[in-house]
């Protein structure tokens, strides 16, 4: 499948944020060690409660708001201190929670490449979704289209540094799981590069 090519058009990155997407800052980030070390996407998947789609509780998580409601499943989660630098809903939507010039915490205890701390030097990027559950055409789309935006802001970043979550800390994240199809995702990004 080819995108459209209404959807091949560049998105601006403009001094760390996409202008025209949905802005919600979350106090769950701090300066990186080098601010030119940007080399590296992190795709994960994420739905709050499991297996439930829409809803705020993405968003209250990411800045500190998520309160239990008395469902077990989210009260868990209440003070964890975590963040994205996006999150791709499953209707295309767009929210950027951090600038990408910022270290967003979303990668934890992390290495790639042998090399650690992954918040430090990547971008990380939020599906909703689950890891047994495809995801829709429409994240996708958007996906390919961010991708690509960051590739051409941050040129250490290429085909061979976009990984899972749970690639960057196997065994303690699954992340965006099996769900996720790596093939259409990387022939989608080829094309659209042409």
């Amino acid at each position: 499948m080819s995108l459209p090519d209404h959807d091949k058009g560049l998105i601006i990155i403009n001094e760390g944020y996409l202008p025209l997407v949905r802005q919600q800052a979350s106090p769950y980030c701090d300066v990186r060690p080098c601010s030119n070390d940007i080399s590296l996407l992190v795709i994960h998947g994420i739905s709050l409660p499991p297996g439930c789609f829409g809803g705020n509780a993405i968003d209250a998580l990411f800045c500190g708001q998520l309160e239990g409601n008395g469902d077990p499943r989210l009260s868990a989660l209440s003070g964890l201190r975590v963040s994205a630098h996006l999150l791709i809903r499953r209707d295309g939507e767009i929210t950027q929670y951090v600038s990408f010039l910022r270290r967003a915490w979303h990668a934890g205890q992390s290495s790639f490449d042998g090399r650690q701390a992954c918040n430090d030097y990547s971008i990380g990027i939020e599906l909703e979704g689950c890891d047994d559950l495809a995801y829709e055409d429409s994240q996708y789309q958007q996906l390919v289209r961010v991708s690509r935006a960051l590739m051409a802001a941050y040129p250490a970043i290429n085909k061979d540094r976009i990984v899972a979550h749970s690639e960057i800390a196997p065994g303690r994240k699954t992340d965006p799981g099996p769900a996720f199809d790596w093939q259409r995702y990387f022939r989608l990004l080829a094309v659209s590069a042409s």
